[in-house]
């Protein structure tokens, strides 16, 4: 059994798996994100009146 990220494992130890298992949560992360915070998106707030 190999030993995983996170569990003081080196970099040696770093699997093909975890890279694509990281890049896959990453790429959720961001996919997330963009869903919640769309870019461009006006806020609720009304802006302050000049005086």
């Amino acid at each position: 059994m190999t030993k995983r990220i996170g569990t003081g494992a080196s970099l040696a130890d770093f699997a093909r798996r975890d890279f694509l298992a990281s890049s896959a949560l990453t790429a959720a992360l961001f996919t997330a994100a963009l869903l919640l915070f769309p870019v461009g998106a006006k806020t609720l707030h009304a802006p302050m009146p000049r005086r």
